[in-house]
């Protein structure tokens, strides 16, 4: 993959981690609902675009409210 380089997703997520999981997400969603944030992207895959949307600004990490409960958690 050469857009978006590396370098230039790392000052957008606090690690590559997290970087993985957050395209991850937004690629299996991207392929079932087809809600594109940008307008036009040089990727045709699903997880490129998501690391696209990561290098625009349009898509970032919510941090996780420690109150919510999630239903496989319980």
């Amino acid at each position: 993959m050469l857009y978006p380089s590396v370098d230039s997703l790392k000052g957008k997520v606090d690690s590559k981690y997290t970087l993985v999981t957050l395209a991850a997400k937004r690629a299996r969603e991207l392929q079932e609902k087809r809600n594109e944030l940008l307008h036009s992207y040089r990727s045709v895959k699903s997880v490129g675009r998501a690391l696209e949307e990561v290098s625009a600004g349009v898509l970032i990490n919510q941090v996780a409210d420690a109150n919510i409960i999630y239903e496989d958690e319980v």
